[in-house]
């Protein structure tokens, strides 16, 4: 077996951390070059190329999923890990193709997606929740000190070295990839040759769209998926933006405030997330966190003094423990050679919600009128509490974030459906997905025959 011991989930947590620790570095950066390469519009600009980028993912993410059940997942963590840093030195070499080659990267901007099959190949159910928000809290880890460190060393030394940084510890992430992680899925799992058959079902991110509708429970929780991460991925697309522009924060402030709420972030999804879902079960769990990201988006939405940030910002922490706890209730039941199949479908809303969610909240801010000034200015407001707006309008001053008010109220229906998601245990049938099975090999775990019309529900109450 190629890498270093057996597989486990600290192989998964490495690989996580330094591909977002790499990222973290260019957060200050980033803002800069954003702004001087579109000095007009940067929050729809922004929220253009994230916009992009994922539905791009959406596009990819199903095909990904079912080649990593057959070919193995370490191949696709390569993949998708080179691909979604190699925009990374564009940075300074040319700001246009960064930015161009940001959004094209969005084809393989699916790491999630393979590092949480992995993490189902080699944990029990009992222990999935817990590994998925270790994996989960290690992506918050790596935000915790790396934006620090880039501003820091941005201010001291320039721009150039974070961004040879940067690129050096994405190249770590490669090397570390290649040299020591082992594969995951049990050779018994997979064809006996790499000409296994991927059907177009299987590569077509509509096709699982269209599959979710089969099932009232899956429709349910993907629904509650679309509904709550809309809001989120147009929230990390732009929120450090807006508090330098909006709020006053400095360079530093937001390094920062990412610190914090990274750490409160790491404690939630390990320590309260494991009693959480020990105490009041996984269906409580994503409810109370749902509830948690309501109060905190409206808090970003009326808020406009910097505490007001810092405070919900500490509620944002306690709303991460929701999308660790919907990855377990699916993949807890899903069969072990389906895991890819499995998150590639909810990684695929995901990626919807990251290509509609930015530019969402682009599209709204340039509703309100809410655009940058000179950067310049921004660093010397310091001690100033008034919002910065290039053209304030009066319902600037009651509502300073327009679209965080827009995501909470989707968070809320989001909240409604997720009452409806049945509580008693789940079984995944995903016997349309083994197709590619190809007669090499036999799962004594196939699930049996659907009903009559041919069409098998993707979930189904195990107690039946």
């Amino acid at each position: 077996r190629q890498g270093i011991g057996e597989p486990s989930v600290y192989h998964a947590v490495v690989v996580i951390f330094l591909e977002f620790f790499a990222w973290g570095l260019l957060t200050t950066p980033m803002l800069t070059v954003l702004h001087q390469t579109f000095p007009q519009h940067t929050f729809l600009m922004n929220g253009l190329i994230h916009g992009v980028k994922g539905l791009l993912s959406f596009l990819s993410a199903p095909l990904i999923g079912a080649l990593s059940d057959v070919w193995g997942r370490k191949s696709f963590l390569l993949l998708t890990v080179f691909f979604t840093c190699a925009p990374i030195p564009l940075m300074k070499i040319s700001p246009w193709w960064y930015f161009a080659v940001i959004s094209m990267s969005g084809v393989f901007a699916v790491t999630f997606s393979v590092i949480f099959a992995y993490v189902a190949d080699i944990t029990q159910e009992h222990e999935r929740s817990t590994a998925y928000g270790l994996v989960s809290a290690t992506f918050a880890a790596s935000l915790v000190t790396s934006p620090a460190i880039g501003a820091y060393l941005s201010q001291a030394y320039g721009d150039t070295l974070v961004v040879v940084l940067a690129s050096g510890v994405a190249l770590l992430d490669i090397g570390f990839i290649l040299l020591a992680v082992p594969e995951s899925l049990p050779e018994e799992m997979r064809p006996v040759s790499w000409g296994a058959p991927i059907s177009w079902e299987q590569a077509d991110p509509f096709a699982s769209l269209r599959k979710v509708g089969q099932d009232s429970t899956v429709l349910l929780i993907c629904i509650t998926v679309f509904l709550s991460y809309l809001p989120e991925a147009g929230q990390y697309s732009s929120f450090f933006l807006y508090l330098r522009q909006v709020i006053g924060f400095s360079s530093e402030t937001v390094a920062a405030f990412i610190g914090v709420v990274g750490i409160l972030s790491i404690l939630a999804q390990t320590v309260v997330l494991g009693i959480l879902m020990r105490s009041i079960g996984n269906k409580n769990t994503i409810l109370l966190g749902l509830g948690f990201q309501i109060l905190q988006l409206a808090w970003y939405g009326f808020g406009s003094q910097p505490w007001m940030m810092w405070a919900a910002g500490a509620v944002a922490a306690m709303s991460s423990i929701t999308f660790p706890a919907i990855s377990a209730m699916v993949s807890r039941n899903a069969d072990p050679d389906q895991q890819g199949v499995v998150q590639g479908m909810i990684t695929g809303i995901r990626g919807l919600c990251n290509g509609l969610g930015p530019a969402l909240y682009g599209f709204v801010f340039y509703l309100f009128h809410v655009e940058l000034n000179e950067m310049a200015e921004v660093e010397t407001l310091g001690k100033a509490s008034k919002a910065n707006m290039a053209n304030p309008t009066d319902e600037s001053s009651i509502i300073p974030g327009p679209p965080f008010l827009f995501g909470a109220c989707s968070v809320l229906l989001s909240l409604l459906v997720a009452l409806f998601i049945p509580e008693h245990n789940l079984a995944l049938r995903s016997g349309s997905h083994k197709k590619h099975s190809n007669g090499a090999q036999t799962h004594t775990h196939s699930p049996q025959a659907g009903g009559s019309d041919g069409k098998e529900p993707l979930l189904e109450d195990s107690s039946v």
